[in-house]
């Protein structure tokens, strides 16, 4: 077979979920098949690294394709005259996305729908496009692959699908997450958290990601009883500016609040294993792979009760309201003083975590490629 991949979200040490999934995937399924081509396309020259085997080649078409406007141009004119050419078996649309008027079979990757529940946290611009055509992109592609059995019901019912047009794919987790010894644990605290405890956050700070709420349980936990733990925030400050940063400003107890920034992915393994717990209650999630990472690493999970969440945490994990910081507070305060509840969350939370692996990642995907390809 001929399948031409979009991977223009392979981007070194600027990997997002998006990315990831592609990565993982296809890392895999080029190594899997030798016999196949793969053909993975970019909008910019692409690092070697991304290039797994002798069986994928690179195309690069421009512009690069990093606004709504320059979306049109690269996927409905530069892309479709590339598939045009190519002729290939199947378009993996990995971000959804795809030449509206094209012959070739498409399998689109839908990981959520936020924006059309909550257009408000996005730039305009950006939430006007997708809900101007993401529609169009769930009607047009021959099948649908998403994330989780909440993202299938969610795109089935707000587009009006067919279910049986959607398969569900988990994410996975990189195997590096696993359990740390003390003596390890104890060497990130003293990096990262002066030798304290931390709860911890992993994620682009992204309005969705509901960092005002987790401030403000912080805040309620720090005031409630003397404590030395640390909040640790991981990842980019992007949409920073405006209420975020002013209810991070206002906070009394922001010296204990540590931002890292992004980091490695072996540094995030050390670090999520070393953690007192996750705090991961986001308003609205497709999948939510720091959960998993943290189970495997048998880290207590704090989550949202909301979306895929507790679809994919299950018992393994303390659910919350993500609009209620008493809820997140008291989740807090239960796994801060009860060593039993942690015992519990980590060994619920590593077989949990036993369901998700890119492996299966892959394999899950391959059955859709080729539920695609015989359609």
């Amino acid at each position: 077979m001929k399948i031409a991949v979009n991977t223009r979200l392979l981007l070194k040490d600027q990997m997002d979920g998006i990315g990831y999934f592609t990565f993982e995937s296809f890392k895999r399924l080029v190594a899997l098949y030798p016999d196949d081509e793969f053909i993975f396309i970019f909008d910019r020259k692409p690092d070697q690294a991304f290039l797994f085997a002798d069986n994928v080649k690179a195309e690069v078409i421009a512009p690069q394709a990093r606004h709504p406007l320059l979306y049109q141009i690269w996927y409905q004119h530069s892309l479709k005259k590339l598939l045009k050419k190519l002729k290939p078996d199947l378009f993996v649309a990995t971000d959804g996305m795809f030449p509206l008027k094209t012959d070739t079979k498409v399998l689109s990757i839908i990981h959520d729908i936020n924006f059309h529940h909550h257009p408000e946290f996005l730039p305009k611009k950006y939430a006007d496009f997708y809900n101007r055509h993401f529609k169009s992109f769930a009607e047009k592609a021959t099948r649908i692959a998403t994330v989780s059995g909440y993202s299938k019901q969610d795109i089935a019912g707000s587009y009006g699908i067919d279910n049986d047009k959607i398969d569900v794919v988990y994410n996975g987790a990189n195997p590096g997450y696993i359990p740390l010894e003390p003596a390890v644990q104890e060497e990130i605290r003293e990096r990262y958290a002066q030798g304290n405890p931390y709860f911890l956050f992993v994620g682009t700070l992204h309005p969705r990601k509901n960092l005002i709420n987790l401030f403000r349980a912080f805040e309620q936990f720090k005031t409630r009883q003397p404590n030395d733990v640390k909040l640790l925030i991981v990842g980019r400050k992007m949409w920073w500016k405006g209420e975020l940063e002013n209810c991070y400003t206002n906070l009394t107890c922001k010296d204990d609040v540590v931002f890292t920034g992004r980091v490695s992915e072996t540094e995030l393994q050390l670090i999520t294993g070393s953690a007192l717990a996750l705090t991961y209650v986001p308003f609205f999630e497709g999948f939510g792979i720091p959960l998993v990472e943290a189970m495997r690493c048998g880290t207590p999970v704090v989550a949202s009760n909301t979306t895929s969440m507790p679809e994919v945490v299950e018992e393994a994990g303390i659910l919350v309201n993500p609009h209620q910081p008493e809820m997140l507070c008291k989740a807090m305060q239960d796994v801060y003083s009860d060593p039993g509840l942690r015992e519990k969350l980590t060994e619920k939370g590593l077989n949990q975590a036993r369901k998700f692996s890119w492996d299966k990642t892959a394999g899950l995907l391959w059955e859709s490629i080729n539920k695609t390809i015989h359609a």
